[in-house]
């Protein structure tokens, strides 16, 4: 049975990412208090058919929280258990708050009426389980959709299948770098089809586009040595037990240069490893 644990910060988007586990062919459930998730998958575990189990668990809880590191830790010994916690910039919480005029739980069982104090206060209570997690996503430069988009890249249908799974994600950095990524690569050195009028209109997925991106020197010398380093890279990522890699290229505005460089990676990737791939121009509307 693999089991994901969502926790973090109330704004960060922790309910976006468990609907997608949802979606994702997960049996999920909200707001467990921590001591009874192992009775929870002792039942689901007599079940046969449910193999993917994810889990929500919050600030609402905070009585149980004081064992919760000794709990979660035993939870690995005994399943395929990955521990996410959200978390994003204080002023990023605080307008979240705003827009959606929810209250924050904190504040709903305080009387000091103050969201600053109330996002402390919930980052205290919750440094057991973040102390605990496998993966620390800050999603201050995600819109819903586009943390939506991550979870389902990362745990969809394709992650589902047995060995070894890569996303290759294209952003621009005037947009911010996906901060769930684990290997980073700027192509911002390279010539920009963006000065070029009758180009700029136009996507890196274009083959006009492509061609002008890749027929550079650089371009080929860097495709290159990207092949050869991810070829020595992913025998020792799947050689230590990881199921998934998530690799970013960058360029300005994640249009251009980057998608052109992401689609020649996905080649070879798929030629000498043949990995599922997952590929995603974040920032190609």
């Amino acid at each position: 049975m693999n089991v994901v644990i969502i926790s973090g910060l109330s704004g960060a988007g922790k309910t976006v990412a468990l609907r997608a586990l949802e979606d994702s062919g997960y049996f999920c459930i909200d707001n467990l208090p921590i001591t009874l998730i192992e009775p929870f998958l002792l039942t689901i575990k007599a079940t046969e058919n449910i193999k993917k189990v994810g889990i929500g668990v919050d600030v609402r809880e905070k009585e149980f929280l004081s064992d919760a590191y000794q709990i979660l830790s035993a939870l690995k010994g005994r399943y395929a258990t990955e521990i996410l916690f959200f978390e994003a910039e204080k002023d990023i919480l605080a307008r979240r708050f705003k827009e959606t005029r929810r209250p924050h739980p904190v504040l709903s069982a305080s009387n000091k009426m103050n969201i600053d104090y109330a996002i402390e206060e919930e980052k205290r209570l919750l440094s057991v389980i973040k102390d605990a997690s496998d993966r620390i996503i800050d999603t201050s430069t995600y819109t819903p959709h586009q943390l939506r988009h991550m979870m389902m890249s990362v745990y969809g249908d394709s992650a589902a299948v047995e060995g070894f799974n890569i996303s290759l994600i294209s952003f621009g950095y005037k947009f911010g770098a996906p901060l769930n990524a684990d290997l980073l690569f700027d192509v911002r050195f390279l010539p920009n089809p963006y000065f070029i009028p009758e180009l700029k209109p136009l996507k890196g997925t274009d083959a006009v586009v492509s061609d002008f991106v890749l027929s550079s020197a650089d371009a080929s010398d860097f495709i290159s040595h990207l092949n050869s380093f991810l070829d020595f890279l992913i025998p020792g990522y799947i050689k230590e037990g990881r199921t998934y890699l998530v690799i970013g290229i960058g360029c300005t505005g994640g249009v251009h240069r980057s998608p052109a460089i992401v689609e020649e990676i996905a080649k070879n990737i798929k030629q000498r490893h043949g990995i599922r791939l997952n590929v995603i121009h974040r920032d190609v509307q």
